[in-house]
């Protein structure tokens, strides 16, 4: 989703239809918060969905307007050393009228390419939301998502996306079209981060065993699959940052490809171990496929787009596994989709590439490049809370449930809720 750097004004017909292009896109990116928040507050208990649906409705909150305020100076700031520069605070030169036609960059005007990035910021701190559910403290979370959103997010998303050093490497610079890592491994590093310092929720690993807490609403999060699926339609093809006939309609027949196998992959894996097929491995092996896919839909022909989401279907169910042996608890699988597949996605360019422009090793250093510092921040961020305000609700919150204990409230008042601890 890099920038176009070279502008060629085209007819006001060609920019009109590009414009809105990309404005849908930007709609449907919005509609991805509407899916997270079904997704996660059907994979969590009842006792916890309001307060997951909250966060869900204040992470594009923040995220929107750091990025109005902060972030897109940071993520774009033009001729810079290549690591940290800065456009200055706000939009940019909203008054410069040149800015609303096709010399802006031959596509759309300045507010429309904002709009479509600040869409992928909220994104990004969204991830981070359902991996520490139903045992972080509200207001440390929103303070997290601030800090994180507004300095970590653009200052390495430059590094790529707003021609820094990561857009140089190699024969043509890393290639990242949606953010398997910009986004997902990006969020993924940081949920990482947050589990690891929150620890697992109250009787989830008792004397080296784990125990299952189900979800409380699987329909609610085949809902939010559905609507994440159909939202990544403009993640991904609106990335190609133009109403290109051929870029558009490539990039969503590889992206509903990998969707599918990572449907087929995960399930088939989840019955031969578990003798049973699990609807959420079905849910998140969808996602993973779309999370693989998001670096690469432009540049991997529709088999290897298949392919691709078939290994990140079998990689979800493993990792689902591998996360819970590590005792690193995640409710919602956002480490198994987005961190894991984030890093696989990313170096599938490499080995798919059908350009013969991207490397594996290219991809690696990408994907590390992004590996240390948003997990240091993130776990600097999470520990500078945990000793100053503190990251965790108390053990009879957590028993209660963060409906009440965070919100006084119940997301089905009326009802008796059962639940296990």
């Amino acid at each position: 989703m890099n920038e176009v750097t070279q502008v060629v004004p085209v007819s006001d017909a060609i920019f009109m239809t590009e414009n809105i292009w990309i404005m849908i896109s930007a709609m449907l990116v919005f509609v991805m918060g509407l899916g997270f928040a079904c997704v996660e507050a059907g994979l969590v208990r009842a006792k916890c969905a309001a307060n997951v649906a909250f966060k869900n409705i204040a992470v594009p909150a923040i995220g929107i307007t750091m990025y109005a305020l902060l972030g897109f100076g940071l993520m774009y700031p033009g001729t810079f050393n290549g690591i940290l520069g800065f456009a200055g605070f706000g939009i940019g030169d909203w008054a410069n009228p040149a800015n609303f036609t096709s010399a802006y960059n031959g596509h759309f005007t300045l507010f429309a390419d904002w709009l479509f990035q600040a869409m992928f910021a909220a994104t990004a701190a969204t991830i981070v939301s359902g991996a520490v559910a139903e045992r972080v403290k509200l207001n440390s979370f929103l303070v997290f998502t601030v800090v994180y959103v507004a300095l970590v997010y653009p200052i390495v998303g430059s590094w790529t996306w707003g021609g820094g050093w990561l857009s140089t490497i190699g024969k043509a610079g890393f290639h990242d079209l949606a953010g398997s890592t910009l986004v997902h491994s990006v969020g993924g590093w940081a949920a990482l981060a947050g589990v690891m310092i929150l620890g697992p929720r109250i009787g989830k690993y008792v004397n080296g065993k784990v125990h299952a807490i189900p979800a409380h609403n699987i329909p609610l999060a085949t809902v939010g699959v559905f609507m994440l699926w159909f939202g990544w339609w403009g993640f991904n093809a609106g990335s190609a940052l133009s109403g290109d006939p051929k870029a558009t309609s490539w990039i969503l027949v590889t992206t509903n490809l990998a969707a599918v196998a990572g449907i087929i992959t995960a399930t088939l894996t989840s019955w031969i171990v578990s003798k049973k097929p699990d609807a959420t491995m079905a849910l998140n092996g969808c996602l993973a496929g779309l999370v693989a896919i998001t670096a690469g839909a432009d540049v991997v022909t529709p088999l290897s787009s298949w392919i691709i989401g078939a290994i990140a279907g079998v990689l979800v169910v493993g990792a689902v596994f591998m996360f819970d042996r590590l005792h690193l608890d995640d409710p919602v699988g956002a480490l198994s989709v987005h961190l894991v597949n984030g890093v696989w996605g990313t170096i599938a360019v490499g080995i798919f590439d059908m350009t013969g422009d991207y490397s594996v090793l290219t991809q690696l250093i990408g994907v590390l490049a992004y590996a240390v510092p948003c997990f240091g921040a993130a776990s600097l961020i999470f520990f500078v809370i945990k000793k100053t305000m503190g990251l965790r609700v108390t053990e009879r919150q957590e028993l209660r449930g963060l409906d009440q204990s965070e919100h006084g409230q119940e997301s089905y008042s009326g009802f008796q809720i059962f639940s296990n601890m």
